[in-house]
């Protein structure tokens, strides 16, 4: 293990813990909200892969409505998506319930994104490295163009990240991340759907259908 490792786990649990406290009537009126505006729970909690792939339940503010089908049809994410969600999406407060799974250990501030259990069977052997390390609420991918960029491009800015983390890496994405926050820039928005499903690469999908 790396000696940085080790002092970033330190710093994840003396920073999250120190963010629930000075966060918390943030997160209680977030949830608020969102039982004020529409029916469920005000917490979206979803089965992810952690670090070496390890399933773990992550926290998020709900941020759509629970009804997915209405006349007979699916509803797209953006028609799901409430109010009170849109703007919680756009400030990143919906992260917030997060830090909870970091002091856990679960997670990182930094590190590859948590994506769902279904797309194991879809990566390739590379791209499984992704889960060598502890996965996070912001990384390399999601300040250099976030869902802008495809799977593929994602994925590679992952492994990146993996080979090269470091102090100077993480301070460097917290900047960025903090700075596209407060600029708006590249964070989940209602102008357009979130992003599609991944379903693996040619050869991936070749060997899934065997």
């Amino acid at each position: 293990m790396k000696p940085y490792l080790v002092l970033k786990r330190i710093l994840d649990f003396f920073f999250s813990m120190i963010l629930l406290i000075i966060a918390s009537p943030i997160m209680f009126l977030a949830s608020i909200a969102i039982k004020l505006e529409s029916k469920g729970p005000s917490l979206f909690k979803q089965e992810r892969p952690g670090k070496n792939a390890e399933i773990f339940t992550v926290y998020k503010f709900r941020t759509m409505k629970i009804e997915t089908q209405r006349e007979g049809r699916s509803l797209t994410d953006m028609e799901r998506m409430t109010k009170i969600g849109s703007f919680l999406r756009k400030t990143s407060v919906d992260e917030l319930p997060q830090l909870f799974n970091i002091l856990r250990g679960e997670m990182s501030f930094i590190g590859p994104r948590p994506l769902l259990v279904s797309y194991l069977k879809h990566y390739s052997h590379e791209q499984m490295r992704r889960h060598e390390i502890t996965p996070g609420i912001s990384g390399w991918a999601q300040v250099n163009g976030r869902n802008t960029l495809s799977w593929e491009e994602k994925f590679k800015l992952d492994l990146w990240y993996v080979d090269n983390i470091s102090l100077c890496l993480d301070l460097r994405i917290l900047w960025l991340t903090l700075y596209n926050v407060l600029n708006r820039k590249d964070i989940n928005n209602s102008q357009g759907n979130t992003m599609p499903f991944f379903t693996g690469n040619k050869e991936t999908q070749k060997q899934n259908n065997m």
